[in-house]
């Protein structure tokens, strides 16, 4: 096999451009998911703390809230697992791409399934992600209520 050329590189790197964008975007997801987890580990060492000297009504408040962080934390873990699994596989693809093209291997259904696989991790990460945020939501709801900030 003669050896490779720019001009033979630049068809292979055009085909690699999309999943480095998608390393990029999730690269980005994954800065969000971490702040978050910050937040939500921040937060719940805050009230582990408040716990200890609190009142047993407002001690059984709290810990309902810790219960709920838990949760969270739980959520986006999983979200920030499935989106390094997603990483993981479009730079799979990556290598996958330029061993085809170097090699001239068929190797179209491995490409499916990795690309597959990635969305699919994706898109997982996604869900737990937005389940986390409608968490939040909820815990706010019922400190608000507990507060009698809001009525039923």
């Amino acid at each position: 096999m003669p050896p490779m050329t720019v001009t033979d590189l630049v068809p292979i790197l055009q085909m690699a451009i999309g999943p480095v964008i998608l390393i990029s975007g999730i690269g980005l997801l994954l800065l969000s998911m971490t702040n978050r987890l910050g937040r939500v580990v921040d937060t719940a060492r805050e009230m582990a703390v408040a716990v200890r000297g609190a009142a047993p009504e407002e001690k059984a408040k709290l810990t309902a809230e810790l219960r709920i962080l838990l949760r969270r934390g739980r959520l986006v873990r999983s979200a920030i697992y499935l989106a390094s699994v997603s990483v993981l596989l479009a730079a799979v693809l990556i290598i996958v791409l330029f061993l085809t093209a170097i090699f001239g291997l068929r190797t179209a259904p491995v490409i499916i399934a990795v690309f597959a696989s990635c969305m699919a991790a994706l898109i997982g990460s996604l869900v737990y992600f937005i389940r986390d945020v409608n968490l939040s939501l909820v815990a706010l709801k019922l400190e608000m209520l507990a507060n009698g900030v809001l009525d039923v």
